[in-house]
């Protein structure tokens, strides 16, 4: 949905399972319709579209791509940003953190994200900006020397050279935003902020692109501030226990786009007790990586995972005053199955973007309905999306 100007609220559609382009197809023609029925929502209405590696690989065949324009224009919908994240499968089977692979080391990843910008960019009107959001470089353990942070930073440059090259050719803007995540290379505003500066926006980038694209180093970081910048989840940055209206500002402070925000909320667990800890074992589901940063006597540890908490506290040594899971929950639950979530976050950060239009792209992200325990399954996914929407659409129209 346009908010005016150039700025776009939708949700994506990585909550409806769709590996390859006739499945991604369906979910076009059938769920999103239906959440815009449900809104009552009339015109065009945005999408927030996830293309696994697969589906971008078939959207490449003519016949496909003009397949996807003409649902688009049949439903009258758009495209105004594209989820990069997950690579392969991120439904009904383990994904964990297999979520990040192939990563920003790898060719694999670089080829993948030039592949969505192009579609993307053939898929906007001219003149309109698109985003891709990606994985924050790697899973943390394996960005651990200079050689995979050298990796990383040389195929970012690399995939900068390709969104300026299309632009100069399409008269369109893509942007990739990189999405700090716990227990990943970049987890925090903080160690994302340090990157861009000290290693995107450093000198040595800024020569490396001008050796790519041909432009003298002046140029070549103002192309590097406009196609690079950061995808701020606001479920992610509530986990780390960032203020998210300051870790905005920050990034803002820092000349650091933010071209898309992620409208999300973590579930919450104040002052853990047993019974809690016993409850919370049903949202171990065994699909996606649930990091979990417990903050005590003014610290904060952090686990990779839920179970790893869930064990800490079972031996005594995860004492804690609140606990903080990366289990995306609907956005519209100020609490659930007598946990609280991050809602009061996600409440601050679009106080803050209400304010603030320079972050253009607005998308809900709650991935997690077909695990959430079964009880908590009983509205309707598009009644649920619709629900989402009209809880964000309130508060930035307040």
């Amino acid at each position: 949905m346009q908010l005016g100007g150039d700025r776009h609220l939708g949700y994506c559609t990585n909550i409806h399972p769709g590996e390859t382009w006739p499945e991604v197809r369906d979910a076009l023609a059938s769920h999103v319709p239906a959440v815009k029925r449900r809104l009552g929502h009339e015109g065009p209405f945005g999408v927030g579209l996830r293309l696994s590696a697969r589906a971008a690989h078939d959207l490449d065949d003519p016949a496909a791509f003009e397949e996807l324009r003409a649902i688009l224009a049949e439903q009258d919908l758009y495209v105004f940003t594209v989820n990069g994240f997950p690579f392969g499968t991120f439904h009904g089977v383990r994904v964990k953190e297999g979520v990040y692979e192939p990563d920003w080391r790898r060719a694999e990843r670089l080829d993948y994200s030039d592949r969505l910008a192009r579609q993307l960019a053939a898929l906007l009107p001219e003149g309109r900006e698109g985003s891709v959001s990606t994985v924050p470089g790697a899973f943390k353990p394996n960005a651990a020397d200079e050689a995979d942070i050298g990796a990383i930073v040389e195929h970012l440059l690399r995939h900068a050279a390709t969104l300026w090259r299309l632009r100069e050719r399409t008269a369109r803007t893509v942007s990739l935003a990189l999405e700090p995540e716990p227990e990943c290379f970049l987890q925090t505003t903080p160690e994302a902020i340090a990157f861009f500066e000290d290693r995107l926006f450093a000198a040595s980038a800024r020569r490396r692109l001008a050796d790519l694209t041909g432009l003298d180093e002046a140029d070549a970081e103002e192309v590097l501030r406009r196609h690079l910048g950061v995808c701020f989840d606001v479920c992610h940055a509530a986990v780390a226990y960032e203020d998210t209206p300051d870790a905005l500002a920050a990034l803002a402070s820092a000349g650091i786009r933010v071209p898309k925000a992620q409208l999300s909320a973590a579930l919450r667990v104040p002052e853990p007790d047993d019974a809690a800890v016993t409850r919370l074992r049903d949202f171990d589901d065994g699909v996606y990586l649930h990091q979990t940063v417990v903050r005590a006597g003014g610290g904060l540890a952090r686990f990779l995972d839920l179970p790893q908490a869930l064990d800490a506290y079972a031996d005594g040594s995860a004492p804690a005053e609140e606990w903080r899971i990366h289990f995306h929950v609907p956005v519209f639950a100020a609490e659930l199955d007598g946990f609280a979530s991050t809602q009061a976050d996600l409440a601050d950060a679009l106080a803050y973007l209400r304010d603030h239009p320079e972050v253009p792209h607005l998308e809900v992200e709650t991935y997690t309905w077909d695990v959430l325990p079964e009880r908590h399954r009983g509205l309707p996914v598009d009644a649920a999306i619709a629900r989402e929407l009209s809880w964000v659409g309130e508060r930035l129209s307040a």
